[in-house]
C-alpha cells in the first residue's frame, strides 16, 4: 500500500499513555495541513488526593475541537468508563458519528438519561466483524475477551498501511459472558500484514497468563454456598460475567440476589436488555433485605474501590439503610484495588473486621482475575499479528518502557514509548515522534467542568494545608472603624505553639495594623485590606509556623 507524497499516518494519544485511564486517541491520515482524523474512545479518569472535590477527570480536547470538522467518526472499543465516560460531556464539542456495540450504546444511553440536559448522541450500532468505510480509514471490529461484554480491537487500514489497536483485552478460553478473542482473524491479519500494533500494557509487568473468569466462578460458588450468614460480594459493576457467576452460584444454593448501587442497577438493566442475564431470576433491591433470611441472600454491591458514598463503604460504617452486617456474615472482595485506591479499600475492610464480619479478598482465594493480558498473552498477540512496529499504550511510564523492551525481545523491529500529547508518525517509516500537541485534563467539579489551569483546586489544596481566615470590617468617611470587625477562621488551630489564643492573636494584629495606618490611608479599602492580610499572615505564622489564606473585606460606611 502506498500513499500520496507528503501523506503520513499519525497517532496522537490525549489520555491513557503514561497513565492508566482517561483513554482517548486520534489517528490522522493525509498531508499535515489536510489530515482526516479518526478518534478511538473517549474515556474519563478518576482523581487522586491531589484533586480535592473533583469528581472525575476528562482529557482536554482543545486540539480536537480545532479539527472537529475533519474528524470522520469516534470508534468505541468497549464500554468501560475509562473508554466511554467522557463522551456525554465532550461529544457536543465534536458532534460526529459514534460507533459502538449494543452494550456500550446501551450504557451510554442510560448514562445520558441520568444526566439532565445531556445531548442525544449520534450513535451507530456495530458488532464484532463489522467493517466500516470511514474514508480514508477502513475500520474492522475484531472481537477480544475482556472484563466487560463486547470488547473489540480495531484493525485500521489506510492507503499507507494497517494498524491494529487492541483496546483492552485478554485471552480467556471461557469468558463466561461475551466473546472469546478472535484468534483466527488476528492470525489472518498477521498474514495479510500489520505495520503497527498499538497494544495494552496494563499487566506487562506480570509473567504468565491471566486467570479465566471461569476459574473465578468455580471458586466463588463454594464460598457462597458454605457461608452461614449473609453474603455480600463487591465487584466492578461493569463485569457482567462476574455478576452472572455470582447470581448462578446464589441460585445453586437457594439464595436470592439483591443488587445495591446505582452503577450496578444501570449495568444490570443494559445486560438484561442485551440478553446476558437470560435464564436468571430477577434481582431485588436492598429495601427487600429486612424481609429476607440472612442465610438465603447474596448482595452484589458497588464500592469495591472504597468509594465514599458507595454501598460497601456505607455498610462497613453501619450507615446503609438496608445492608446491616455483623458476626456470621461474609464479604467477598471480587476485585483488586486500582492503584491509588488501596487506602480507601483497606479502610472498608478494617471497618468490616471491626463489625465482626469475615472478609475474603484475592489474597485468600482466586475471587478476582484481571481483564488485561499478562506477558504470556502479549507474546501470543505478537506471534499472531507479527507487527513490524509497536507503540505500547494503556500504561504508566514503567509499563510502557517494559513493553518496548518486551516487544523487541519478540522480534519487533521498531518499538516506541510515547506519552500523552506526542504526535507519532506511524507510517511511512518506523514510528517517530514528530510533534508535541497541547494536552492535559479537564476537571469535573459538581456540574462545572474546569480547566487544569483554573485556580480552584490549587486554592483548595492551600486551604487543606493551612486553613483560611476571613475578616469583614466597615470604615467610615473619617477613617474610623464602625462597630467591631467580624472574624471567622477555619482549619486554623485555636491555640499557638506556646498556648496563645488564636482569636486574640488575630485581633491584636488586626487592630494594631489598622490603628498604625495614617487616617488618610484608612479611607482606601484596598490599602486597609492588603495591610491587614499581610499582618495577619505574619502574626499567625509567628505562633503556628504556617501561613493561612487570609481574606479581608473592607466596606465603606
Amino acid at each position: 500500500m502506498t500513499g500520496t507524497p507528503n501523506t503520513d499516518l499519525v497517532f496522537v494519544p490525549f489520555g491513557g499513555v503514561g497513565e492508566i485511564g482517561m483513554n482517548l486517541a486520534l489517528y490522522g491520515y493525509g498531508p499535515p495541513r489536510a489530515r482526516k482524523w479518526l478518534m478511538v474512545d473517549c474515556g474519563l479518569g478518576f482523581p487522586g488526593s491531589e484533586l480535592p472535590g473533583i469528581d472525575v477527570v476528562y482529557p482536554d480536547i482543545a486540539f480536537v475541537e480545532k479539527i472537529a470538522k475533519d474528524v470522520v467518526a469516534i470508534c468505541i472499543t468497549h464500554a468501560h468508563e475509562d473508554h466511554i465516560g467522557a463522551l456525554v460531556t465532550l461529544w457536543p464539542k465534536l458532534k460526529c458519528r459514534v460507533y459502538a456495540t449494543p452494550f456500550a450504546a446501551g450504557l451510554l444511553e442510560v448514562k445520558r438519561l441520568n444526566e439532565p440536559g445531556a445531548p442525544s448522541i449520534d450513535i451507530r450500532p456495530v458488532h464484532a466483524g463489522a467493517v466500516l468505510d470511514l474514508d480514508p480509514f477502513t475500520v474492522e471490529y475484531v472481537a477480544v475477551a475482556h472484563s466487560i461484554p463486547e470488547a473489540n480491537a480495531l484493525a485500521i487500514t489506510t492507503p499507507l498501511g494497517r494498524v491494529v489497536h487492541t483496546g483492552d483485552w485478554k485471552i480467556d478460553p471461557e469468558p463466561g459472558v461475551g466473546n472469546r478473542i478472535d484468534e483466527a482473524r488476528l492470525r489472518a491479519l498477521g498474514e495479510e500484514g500489520v505495520d503497527v500494533l498499538i497494544c495494552d500494557s496494563t499487566n506487562i509487568l506480570r509473567e504468565g497468563d491471566s486467570f479465566s473468569e471461569s476459574d473465578v466462578a468455580r471458586v466463588l460458588q463454594p464460598l457462597i454456598a458454605e457461608a452461614s450468614g449473609r453474603v455480600v460480594v463487591t465487584t466492578f459493576a461493569s463485569n457482567v460475567a462476574r455478576l452472572r457467576a455470582i447470581a448462578e452460584a446464589a441460585q445453586a444454593c437457594g439464595r436470592t440476589v439483591v443488587v445495591a448501587g446505582r452503577a450496578m442497577d444501570r449495568v444490570v438493566q443494559v445486560a438484561r436488555d442485551c440478553g446476558y442475564l437470560d435464564g436468571l431470576p430477577g434481582f431485588h433491591s436492598p429495601e427487600m433485605l429486612p424481609n429476607l433470611q440472612r442465610d438465603k441472600t447474596v448482595v452484589i454491591a458497588t464500592g469495591s474501590q472504597g468509594e465514599p458514598r458507595a454501598a460497601m463503604m456505607r455498610a462497613s460504617q453501619n450507615d446503609h439503610p438496608s445492608i446491616k452486617l455483623g458476626p456470621g456474615d461474609r464479604v467477598i472482595f471480587s476485585s483488586r484495588a486500582i492503584p491509588g485506591n488501596a487506602r480507601e479499600v483497606h479502610r472498608v475492610i478494617n471497618n468490616l473486621c471491626n463489625l465482626g464480619v469475615e472478609v475474603i479478598t484475592d489474597h485468600d482465594h482466586l475471587v478476582h482475575c484481571s481483564g488485561h493480558p499478562r506477558r504470556g498473552e502479549v507474546a501470543q498477540m505478537y506471534e499472531w499479528v507479527r507487527p513490524k512496529s509497536a507503540v505500547p499504550v494503556h500504561g504508566e511510564a514503567h509499563h510502557l518502557t517494559q513493553h518496548v523492551a518486551f516487544a523487541k525481545s519478540r522480534g519487533v523491529e521498531h518499538a516506541l514509548s510515547a506519552r500523552d500529547g506526542d504526535m507519532v508518525q506511524l507510517l511511512p517509516g518506523p514510528p517517530t515522534i514528530v510533534n508535541r500537541l497541547p494536552h492535559g485534563r479537564l476537571l469535573k467539579d459538581g456540574d462545572v467542568v474546569l480547566s487544569e489551569e483554573d485556580g480552584t483546586v490549587r486554592e483548595r489544596n492551600k486551604l487543606a494545608f493551612a486553613g483560611v481566615v476571613s475578616v469583614a470590617l466597615a470604615v467610615d468617611k473619617k477613617g474610623d472603624l464602625v462597630g467591631d470587625p467580624d472574624v471567622v477562621f477555619a482549619g486554623v488551630p485555636k491555640k499557638g505553639k506556646f498556648g496563645e489564643d488564636m482569636g486574640e492573636v488575630i485581633d491584636e494584629a488586626l487592630f494594631a495594623t489598622f490603628d498604625g495606618l495614617p487616617r488618610a490611608r484608612r479611607r482606601d479599602p484596598d490599602t486597609v485590606s492588603t495591610a491587614i492580610e499581610r499582618s495577619l499572615r505574619g502574626a499567625i505564622y509567628s505562633v503556628w509556623g504556617k501561613k493561612p489564606i487570609v481574606h479581608v473585606m473592607v466596606v465603606s460606611a
